[in-house]
């Protein structure tokens, strides 16, 4: 059986991506005839709107066989208004071809892929087009490409002894195989590319058939495939429409999937449905075959799935929503007479879910609909296929600034949520993060405030939504928000509780803080002739442009540098006017950054949040049986949970979980204490001399022990007493009263190392005629009384005399003997209590081993 891969074909537009795609299909055998983009006839660019335009929109699929792999080919628009295409198919590769064109060279675009390829990790082999073209220079391009991505591009058109010298500058591995044998291996070669180390570059003309068998006998030889999964996983890379079926366009990461199968998944809203595969189809540009089931590596469609996404992972895969890639242009969607709000709508909010870039709103307060674009280009196709879809003849007014939000320092919220029997509170903190970093999300809450699936829920809440600001109503970004506390009821809280709550804590944070908006910029490069060079630059600083000295190329020169979209979004026309048409203005996002006229815009727009209910910061109390909105400003003087009192809560839980780490770090010093604590908590998935080493990254705790009397804490424990309270070691004690006690004492040897304190705990033994005696279990003292002597009075008599000279607590439920070891000055702890320490600590422990056990995996 032959090995499965899927490649993915990336390049700037008008490298000759599509043209290398029919090569690689024709040189393969999938194809007979060779197709070209400029005869409208491509096996690929089958959508009639490509075929006008003459450039690919939409990613496409195409299957081939080579050498002993079956290839799923993916070829990605190369206009960088279709980048966000581009992108989710990233998602689903295993290895990409990235296209450079031999007179070109490295462009605008091709350096936006190449930070995506790097985003997602992505193995990628080069190939250098268009050779045969007058202008083409292997060095001049290597320049350009090693200028742009590094050293670690090799070239592999050149003599064996030259290629074996520059594959092994790429990696240690190699460099000592090359000085030891004179050679490269392709098992190092097929590592040093899986880590991005190394990046093959191939050389040829597409158009001519040049090259292309090299590139695939490079390609097959060279590819990483990853390991074989038994379990069921998927990755869903792209949502489209066949005539009225919504097709879900996945790949198969793990096990099988087979028509009649039943998918469980989580929708958008957080919903967890079930669904029956009742069709798959496997495409080839046009053609698509019905299969009964598709294996790891194969890409499919699977009509009727009604609630998923792109970047839905299924299975054991997880979901990945976050692009780096983001709309800059947002437009005011004009629907034609007789259409209603709704109704249009739910037509954009289908393209929205086949096209995530294409953002889609509802503006309450203007009655209006907008669309967030990558571009003109983009704006020009929705159009049309709103027309072809829908049979609507729908206007956009002028493209106005996709803004984004963020906050100048940190600050913290919170959001109740409390009508009649229903309960949720929730505290964030909201810290700004560097330019691009978009937004994170974490838990700062110990499970010993809130518990953990209340913690899940929140976070699947805070990453599930948009979240706007409060100065223009755009979304945020450039945040960690983290969960600092939280509280449920027992009886009334439920998972809609907190997203509401959740809302409003992040709303509420928002109102709260000193606030910064941000506007898209591009990354620009201006060709014009040298004698136009001043009227640029004076352009370029009124525009409010960081530009570079200019580079002279001949007669003209070269400008690059970055400038706001807002500014630069029609300079291209001026740039034709004062150039007679000879100069050339190359764009590409450049992500976002401070908006210089703050002021002004926020004027303009002319957003009320006070108004906008739909992104409320105002919170909701029960009072006499009803709930009460509470104004955002006034909030914080209701709210259960005080952020002090979840600081607190959390430092005394981080004391837990350091005193664990602790811990287990000492276990392996102790024979006896680690056959114990393996049998508390099991083997630790590490070799046994690095096991209880610290991770570089383990935080460790800040705050401060609290001051204690001199000497050592000690523990005393009644053990029956709370052999008898405990339910599970009552169950224990009713089959057998040594396996209880055995029990006991192991639990208590693990709680000891975490506590740090002299732990004895004592048992009755005044019937026996044998004298007091003490064994050791671990650091634990197991004490079985004298004979005439019971436990309550060892323990009595031992409390008083500890106690002079240190912190003594003793641990019972015997009323009486609570009251005698107050009044010896010792600290009393109810049997209920001692468990919940036990078990805080039992979890902490737990928690910091399969936190070892991850990290060893990975």
């Amino acid at each position: 059986m032959n090995k499965k891969a899927v490649i993915g074909i990336l390049a700037h537009v008008d490298s000759g991506k599509t043209t290398l795609s029919e090569a690689l299909l024709f040189k393969s055998g999938a194809i007979r005839k060779l197709g070209r983009v400029d005869h409208k006839d491509a096996f690929l660019d089958n959508n009639a709107i490509e075929r006008d335009r003459g450039i690919t929109i939409f990613s496409k699929q195409a299957v081939f066989e080579y050498g002993e792999i079956d290839f799923t080919l993916l070829d990605t628009p190369g206009h960088v208004d279709f980048s966000g295409e581009t992108e989710r198919t990233l998602q689903v590769i295993d290895a990409a071809i990235l296209v450079v064109s031999g007179t070109d060279g490295v462009q605008s675009h091709t350096k936006t892929l190449a930070r995506l390829l790097d985003r997602y990790d992505i193995p990628t082999f080069i190939f250098v087009n268009k050779m045969d073209m007058q202008g083409a220079r292997k060095d001049f391009v290597m320049n350009s490409i090693t200028a742009s991505l590094g050293d670690r591009c090799v070239s592999m058109a050149q003599p064996a002894d030259e290629m074996a010298e520059a594959l092994s500058l790429c990696t240690e591995e190699m460099m000592d195989e090359y000085l030891e044998k004179g050679e490269i291996s392709d098992t190092n070669m097929i590592n040093a590319i899986s880590e991005r180390r190394l990046i093959p570059v191939c050389f040829g003309s597409a158009l001519k058939l040049e090259g292309i068998e090299r590139l695939l006998d490079c390609v097959s030889r060279y590819i990483p495939l990853p390991e074989a999964q038994s379990e069921f996983g998927a990755k869903i890379y792209k949502i489209s429409d066949d005539g009225g079926t919504r097709l879900t366009h996945m790949k198969i990461t793990g096990g099988s999937l087979s028509v009649r199968d039943a998918v469980t998944y989580i929708t958008r809203d957080g919903e967890e449905i079930t669904e029956k595969i009742g069709r798959i189809r496997v495409y080839s540009g046009e053609k698509v075959k019905n299969a009964e089931k598709v294996c790891q590596g194969e890409v499919c469609a699977v009509p009727g799935l009604t609630a998923t996404f792109a970047g839905q992972g299924l299975g054991i895969e997880s979901t990945d929503t976050e692009q780096i890639l983001e709309p800059v242009l947002t437009y005011r969607v004009i629907a034609p007479d007789g259409v209603d709000d709704h109704t249009m709508l739910g037509r954009l909010k289908i393209l929205e879910d086949e096209d995530p870039t294409m953002t889609v709103s509802y503006n309450e307060q203007l009655r209006e609909i907008t669309v967030a674009l990558m571009g003109e280009v983009q704006a020009e196709v929705l159009l049309r296929i709103v027309s072809e879809r829908f049979g609507m003849q729908i206007g956009l007014g002028e493209g106005r600034i996709a803004y984004r939000e963020t906050i100048a320092e940190p600050v913290e919220g919170a959001g109740h949520f409390e009508p009649l029997r229903h309960y949720a509170e929730v505290h964030l903190r909201l810290e700004p993060l560097p330019r691009g970093s978009g937004l994170e999300f974490d838990s700062d809450c110990s499970e010993d405030i809130l518990g953990k699936n209340w913690q899940r829920l929140i976070l699947t809440h805070l990453k599930e939504r948009t979240h706007r600001g409060a100065l223009t109503c755009s979304p945020i970004t450039d945040m960690r928000i983290t969960l600092t506390a939280g509280r449920a009821h027992v009886k009334h809280t439920e998972g809609g509780d907190f997203r509401q709550a959740t809302y409003r804590a992040v709303r509420q944070g928002l109102r709260k803080a000193r606030k910064v908006l941000l506007e898209p910029y591009y990354s620009f490069r201006l060709e014009i002739p040298a004698p136009n060079v001043g009227r640029a630059l004076t352009d370029l600083d009124r525009m409010g442009a960081n530009t570079q000295p200019p580079d002279t190329d001949g007669e003209n020169a070269v400008i690059t540098g970055t400038a706001p979209v807002s500014k630069l979004r029609f300079y291209h026309t001026e740039v034709a006017g004062y150039t007679k048409g000879l100069g050339r203005l190359t764009c590409r996002a450049a992500g976002y950054d401070l908006c210089h006229e703050q002021d002004t815009v926020v004027a303009e727009i002319a957003y009320d949040p006070d108004t906008d209910l739909r992104n409320t910061a105002d919170s909701v109390f029960c009072s006499h049986g009803s709930g009460h909105i509470i104004p955002w400003d006034e909030a914080d003087e209701y709210m259960h949970v005080s952020p002090e009192t979840g600081r607190r809560q959390y430092q005394q839980a981080e004391e837990v979980r350091s005193r664990a780490a602790d811990f287990v770090r000492r276990a392996v010093e102790d024979e006896e204490l680690m056959a114990i604590f393996e049998r508390t908590y099991g083997s630790i998935n590490r070799k046994k001399r690095y096991a209880m080493r610290t991770p570089k990254e383990a935080a460790k705790s800040k705050s401060k022990p609290r001051p204690v009397p001199t000497g050592p804490e000690y523990l005393l424990v009644d053990g029956y007493n709370i052999i008898f309270a405990w339910d599970d070691l009552k169950k224990s004690a009713a089959k057998s009263l040594d396996l209880a006690r055995s029990q006991l004492i192991n639990r208590l040897s693990s709680f000891q190392g975490c506590r740090g304190c002299e732990l004895i705990i004592v048992f009755d033994a005044y019937r026996v005629k044998e004298p007091e005696h003490i064994d050791k279990a671990g650091s634990v003292s197991v004490v079985y009384t004298k004979e005439a002597e019971t436990a309550d009075t060892y323990i009595e008599r031992t409390a008083h005399q500890l106690a002079k000279e240190h912190r003594v607590t003793v641990a019972t439920s015997d009323g009486l003997e609570q009251v005698i070891i107050m009044g010896g000055g010792a600290r009393r702890m109810s049997a209920s209590d001692l468990k919940y320490e036990v078990e805080a600590s039992e979890r902490a422990v737990r928690e910091y081993i399969d936190k070892l056990n991850s990290k060893r995996m990975k």
